[in-house]
């Protein structure tokens, strides 16, 4: 075996890295999700979005699953679920960006959410969360109490 004498410091950096690297590769907040998808905030079409997760919330994926219009991005759920079911996933969060900025849900993204929720149910499959993107920062439905 090696040398396994360290100093406190060295072994504090080692816990350290390993604890940042832990948390790197979860999802435990929209905050997370923000900071994995940040790049798609400043995309001039509003790109729909999938993180899916395993039963610890670590991430299995990130994906694209749709590119919209300036204002608009349709998805049906099958389109959703079908990499999450793909991946054996225990959970996903969707996102999408606003391309205008505004950190404020639509009508359109109330149903979408609302719809997918009950789909999630029925595939047990959980969805933990609906983020929106923007260079503002973000809105989180889980946050907002709408999941």
């Amino acid at each position: 075996m090696g040398n396994t004498n360290y100093t406190m410091d060295q072994l504090l950096q080692m816990v350290q890295e390993k604890a940042q690297e832990y948390k790197v590769n979860r999802i435990t907040s929209a905050s997370d999700v923000y900071s994995l998808l940040h790049e798609y905030a400043k995309k001039d079409k509003e790109h729909f979005l999938i993180v899916t997760l395993d039963g610890s919330s670590k991430i299995i994926e990130h994906r694209v699953i749709h590119i919209g219009t300036l204002n608009q991005s349709i998805v049906h759920p099958r389109e959703v679920f079908r990499p999450a079911i793909q991946d054996n996933a225990a959970g996903i969060v969707i996102a999408h960006n606003h391309p205008s900025g505004t950190l404020e849900a639509s009508r359109a993204d109330i149903q979408i959410t609302q719809r997918l929720k009950e789909v999630s149910k029925l595939v047990g499959i959980e969805l933990q969360d609906h983020v929106i993107l923007s260079k503002e920062g973000y809105y989180s439905f889980s946050d907002e109490g709408l999941l």
